[in-house]
């Protein structure tokens, strides 16, 4: 059983900084790729960061030029680190690893339980 456990989220001001972090735990060859989605209730679920395992990234309009994503090989961990913070920007959110159970096999997908991110004055 493979599963992503987040943690990281909370309540911060705006214009203030959190970072996620996205561990993949259980029984695994090795995670391919890391992202990082968010929703708000009623709404749909909206991409903000991606990144494989060679290093090149991908970023939402929205969140470009404040938001970084990163991964620690070693700890099988993904990070999402938030900079100048918008209220716009409060939502759950989710990670998401595409992950390799077997050497030569395809990867599989998977989501974490999501973080509540709340930026308020």
């Amino acid at each position: 059983q493979v599963e992503l456990v987040e943690s990281g989220g909370g309540l911060v001001q705006p214009g203030g900084s959190l970072r996620l972090s996205c561990e993949v735990s259980g029984k695994f060859y090795n995670v391919v790729s890391v992202g990082w989605y968010r929703q708000v209730p009623g709404l749909q679920r909206e991409f903000v960061a991606a990144m494989v395992s060679g290093g090149g990234s991908n970023y939402g309009d929205s969140v470009k030029g404040r938001f970084a994503i990163s991964r620690d090989n070693a700890k099988n961990t993904g990070y999402l680190q938030m900079d100048n913070l918008k209220p716009e920007d409060t939502a759950v959110y989710y990670c998401h690893a595409s992950v390799r159970k077997n050497p030569g096999r395809p990867y599989d997908d998977y989501w974490g339980q999501g973080t509540q991110v709340t930026v308020s004055s």
